[in-house]
């Protein structure tokens, strides 16, 4: 007799769980991730937000000569990539239109110049190589992650492709910290190709003048095609950027030189911050070498070793057709204080498991 409305109240109580929990179901899969990722291929871009505000955005319009993430900004929302030549902003240098966000190519493969070309190339003399972005491959948000997963072609002038690109992007971090990952895998087509030495790569970022080192005097630069370009003394109220290598290299001293990392430290919009790019040891050419300038370049370059040396070293590598190379890099983005060099080196073995 007990058994009766024990199984009648049994019932509707597993009818309410069944339904309370496909609510939660619902409830769950229609809640935000913390990263999300927005493709517009009209616009041509994908953009990544986190927990709902702009953190950066993978771009490709016909104007750029290569794919890059642009802009870049702090946890807090701060620019930490420099605005011209796309959305100039005051107070901004013009030079080296071709630096625009963060991006990844070379001065040098088999003669062609992938790192100057863009709208206005000057006297640069080429031949120039163009890298097309070919499609969006997957996306994955996430609480903890995005993932975007893209490819390009590395072309020469008349379209034909050198090198195919397949590029993993990871973004991540808490709090005040943004993480980039860049895992980037070239496979050579028809022909073998040549990274022949030249001081103009591999990954870099062109950065917000605030993280440029002040600067007192006018400067010269000279490209790889042998132009100098002139710097001309700017306002340094609010320049307050300093590089430091892994090895305790500082400033301008840091260029061409080898490091596992290199920490940049300055403030943007009265927010301290850390840029730190880092190398891996599973990459060619480990620890790179560092074309780091006080003007706002920040790259590592494995490929620049004749020059980086003075002559002492030399790589000229060569990747035979068909077969691929694959890079890892890490970009830490510190909102709020300057990281330490303790504080670094732990990133950096979360980054590549060792110390």
């Amino acid at each position: 007799m007990k058994t009766k409305p024990i199984k009648l109240f049994v019932a509707p109580l597993l009818a309410m769980a069944l339904l309370m929990g496909n609510n939660l179901q619902v409830a769950a899969q229609g809640k935000a991730k913390r990263f999300v990722l927005t493709e517009n291929k009209q616009e041509k871009r994908v953009d990544v937000t986190v927990e709902g505000k702009p953190f950066t955005s993978y771009v490709y319009p016909d104007v750029l000569k290569k794919p890059v993430l642009y802009p870049i900004r702090t946890a807090r929302g701060n620019f930490i990539t420099r605005a011209w030549p796309m959305d100039p902003r005051p107070g901004e240098r013009v030079d080296h239109p071709h630096h625009v966000g963060l991006w990844f190519n070379f001065g040098d493969v088999n003669g062609h110049d992938f790192w100057n070309n863009s709208n206005d190339t000057g006297s640069h003399k080429g031949p120039f190589g163009t890298i097309r972005h070919t499609r969006v491959n997957k996306m994955t948000n996430g609480d903890a992650k995005a993932e975007l997963e893209v490819s390009s072609e590395w072309q020469k002038p008349d379209g034909t492709a050198l090198i195919k690109e397949d590029t993993k992007y990871v973004f991540s971090g808490e709090g005040d910290s943004r993480i980039i990952d860049r895992i980037t895998t070239l496979t050579a087509l028809k022909e073998d190709v040549l990274f022949k030495d030249n001081k103009e790569g591999v990954i870099a970022i062109r950065l917000a003048r605030e993280l440029e080192h002040p600067s007192t005097k006018p400067e010269v630069f000279t490209d790889a095609s042998g132009k100098a370009t002139p710097v001309p003394v700017m306002n340094n109220e609010g320049v307050t950027g300093q590089y430091r290598s892994s090895e305790g290299k500082e400033g301008d001293a840091v260029w061409g030189t080898r490091g596992k990392w290199v920490n940049l430290t300055g403030v943007v919009g009265n927010e301290p911050v850390s840029v730190v790019l880092m190398d891996n040891p599973q990459n060619i050419g480990f620890p790179t070498y560092w074309h780091a300038r006080g003007y706002g370049l920040f790259a590592a370059n494995p490929f620049s070793q004749k020059v980086m040396s003075d002559g002492k070293e030399e790589l000229n590598y060569k990747l035979p057709a068909g077969k691929s190379v694959t890079f890892r890099h890490r970009v830490v983005i510190q909102s709020g204080s300057s990281l330490t060099e303790a504080q670094v080196n732990a990133q950096y073995q979360k980054f590549t498991g060792k110390k």
